[in-house]
């Protein structure tokens, strides 16, 4: 299966190109690409860290990328995405950089080539704004958070 082409900027040498890990994969892996100086990043608990994966990608027109959490550092160490999903417009052509926020009790060290994220790409649809005085009823109505489990 393939779909539109999605080129991709290494800005060093140290990157890593994204990538599918399996056939029925929905997200490709994004490394961290940190500094031979400073290969390593101790992420403590309740912290959060921007780390850079040393790419730049130009996603097609129509689409967006979504930076989503890995569920084996979610699950085995707490360490996610505080804004998951994050979002890369089409028309963003700066480095891709991923916030991790650390939930777990131990500290988390994120090192060079580590897998850190993944990224999906999905369709976008946009919509033409309009501003009424009332909207359509509906059974729901105005009932926000929860109100679907009420009997």
């Amino acid at each position: 299966m393939s779909g539109p082409a999605m080129q991709v900027r290494l800005l060093s040498e140290r990157a890593v190109l994204p990538r599918y890990q399996t056939e029925g994969a929905a997200g490709m892996d994004l490394s961290a690409c940190l500094p031979e100086e400073r290969p390593e990043i101790v992420l403590e608990p309740g912290r959060i860290a921007v780390i850079p994966t040393g790419i730049a990608v130009a996603v097609p027109v129509g689409f967006e990328a979504q930076v989503r959490p890995r569920s084996g550092l979610g699950t085995k160490h707490g360490i996610t995405l505080p804004n998951a999903p994050g979002t890369i417009d089409s028309d963003y052509r700066g480095e891709v950089l991923v916030p991790l926020i650390n939930h777990g009790r131990e500290p988390f060290t994120v090192t060079h080539g580590m897998r850190v994220a993944q990224m999906v790409i999905a369709p976008v649809a946009r919509v033409a704004v309009q501003a009424v005085e009332r909207l359509d009823e509906t059974g729901r109505g105005v009932g926000g958070f929860g109100s679907t489990g009420r009997q």
